[in-house]
């Protein structure tokens, strides 16, 4: 059972925030998943930009919590660019106990409650 990698975490919750920025109907105008690039999606809707950022957060810390001095420099930075900022944060556990990591051949649970504008 091997246990998922920082990089294969940080994947998995690109995904998942991808396909719910496309049923949003967002477009994808850059998309970043190495872990510590940042914003992880660059997108537009109804004309505004919009800087995503996306973290794997592993059971059992909380997912919508962020760390707000990190938050204001990409505020900042997306500013200049006239960019709105969010961020979405993917909690992620094993399914049979959530106290054991997450691996490639066990379910996992998903706490995701969307984006968060900053």
């Amino acid at each position: 059972m091997p246990k998922l990698t920082p990089q294969e975490l940080h994947n998995l919750a690109m995904n998942i925030v991808g396909k719910d920025l496309e049923d949003h109907g967002y477009e994808f105008l850059g998309v970043n998943s190495k872990l510590k690039r940042n914003p992880q999606f660059v997108a537009l809707k109804d004309k505004g930009l919009h800087f995503i950022i996306v973290r794997a957060i592993e059971y059992p810390d909380d997912p919508k919590a962020f760390d707000p001095v990190f938050m204001k420099d990409i505020k900042d930075h997306a500013q200049k660019f006239n960019a709105k900022t969010f961020y979405a944060g993917v909690g992620l556990a094993n399914s049979k106990n959530y106290e054991n990591p997450i691996t490639s051949d066990e379910d996992y649970v998903v706490n995701y409650a969307g984006w968060i504008e900053f």
